[in-house]
């Protein structure tokens, strides 16, 4: 979570704004709060990239949430794609995204990658059951909460039933690390299968912490997804999982396993491990417990202060905001970082191990008695507006 900046807006469509969450290639990612105190992922369009198509898109988006129902897909709040600033709320999830959870802790046990999977596919099922496609599932799409996995970002979702795109012919749309091969083609008459090769390949990432495909670039990757004889690459994947994972990897379509299959096959997988479905799941919430949010003002409503002596608490704000030297770079996969140039936003909160020097504060804040607590509040927040 990062602090709002200037040029941020206090509210949208009535929510005020607390932080930013992420950005991604359409816009930005805050988290905001209702009057009665409900907190929401507010995802709004930014005006360079603000046109006749990607309204047109972003209202797809917004009548897709509205039909999708389900304890494993972030839920829709409310949106204005009308607006001059285009905007969506939904439900805000407080975990970290797949792809920072693995790159954080590695690779999940067998019986929790069989359990994420037979969750995810049932929240596929429940997109699917609403004709909708999600088009772009990858682990950086699927955030991880204490009460379960949620689906996010239908941003490039289109209603099943239609067989039109808003995108030229031959553009490929979406993540290529988990693309099936018929959309890494170009093709845009896709069926529900495509969500099982992608839902098959985020498995893959679970359990080994590697794609199907590599490359140097998403063009080199795309190129392999397409050819039939490179077939997907498993290794180090349980042999439990290998038939499963194997067939949603189909390069045919029609040979990929339904949904339902899917979560029957992973079940079994579960219960071979000598666990209930219940009992796997209560192991993998277990793994990703909530975060909760530290209950900070995102614009302290005072006048700013000149402080007539060196203030070191404004000295440590400054730190939070503004590092004095190099930072730290972030966890990443081995992979090129033109493979995803357009990153989903990652509605979710920072790792429970505190990295920076904001993080470390607030690490320190937590230790506090209530009244120092507040004190402590007080006194970032006024060191946060000073003018120095």
């Amino acid at each position: 979570m990062e602090p709002l900046q200037d040029d941020d807006p206090p509210v949208i469509g009535g929510y005020t704004l607390r932080g930013r969450i992420g950005v991604g290639g359409m816009g930005q990612v805050y988290l905001g709060e209702s009057a009665a105190g409900l907190q929401v992922a507010v995802k709004v369009i930014r005006a360079s990239v603000l046109d006749e198509d990607t309204r047109a898109r972003f209202v797809l988006e917004v009548d897709s949430l509205k039909t999708v129902y389900g304890p494993f897909v972030a839920a829709f709040v409310a949106a204005d794609a009308y607006a001059d600033q285009p905007w969506l709320a939904v439900e805000y999830v407080p975990g970290p995204d797949l792809r920072t959870f693995i790159t954080d802790h590695g690779p999940l046990p067998l019986a929790e990658t069989a359990s994420l999977g037979a969750l995810l596919a049932e929240g596929l099922h429940t997109v699917h059951e609403a004709g909708l496609l999600h088009r772009d599932l990858k682990p950086q799409n699927i955030l991880l909460a204490g009460y379960g996995p949620k689906l996010i970002d239908f941003g490039l979702a289109v209603l099943a039933e239609r067989r039109s795109t808003l995108t030229a012919t031959g553009f490929v749309v979406g993540s290529v690390l988990c693309m099936p091969p018929e959309q890494a083609r170009g093709e845009h008459d896709l069926k529900q299968a495509a969500d099982v090769y992608a839902l098959g390949a985020v498995l893959l990432y679970a359990a080994t912490g590697h794609y199907p495909y590599t490359g140097p670039g998403w063009q080199a990757v795309a190129l392999r997804i397409e050819d039939p004889a490179t077939p997907p690459d498993l290794s180090e994947l349980p042999g439990e999982l290998r038939p499963t994972i194997e067939a949603m990897l189909a390069y045919d379509p029609d040979a990929r396993p339904a949904l339902d299959e899917v979560t029957e096959r992973l079940v079994q997988v579960i219960r071979d491990c000598g666990l209930t479905p219940a009992q796997a799941k209560r192991a993998l919430t277990e793994r990703t417990p909530e975060v909760p949010l530290p209950d900070l003002p995102a614009r302290p409503e005072h006048t700013a202060y000149t402080p007539t002596v060196v203030d070191p608490a404004a000295h440590e704000d400054e730190d939070d905001i503004r590092p004095a030297g190099p930072s730290e770079p972030e966890p990443r996969d081995e992979q090129p970082d033109d493979l995803e140039p357009e990153p989903t936003p990652a509605l979710a909160a920072t790792s429970t191990t505190p990295t920076t020097p904001a993080q470390r504060s607030r690490d320190s804040l937590s230790r506090l008695s209530a009244p120092l607590q507040i004190a402590e509040r007080l006194r970032a927040a006024y060191a946060r507006d000073a003018r120095f």
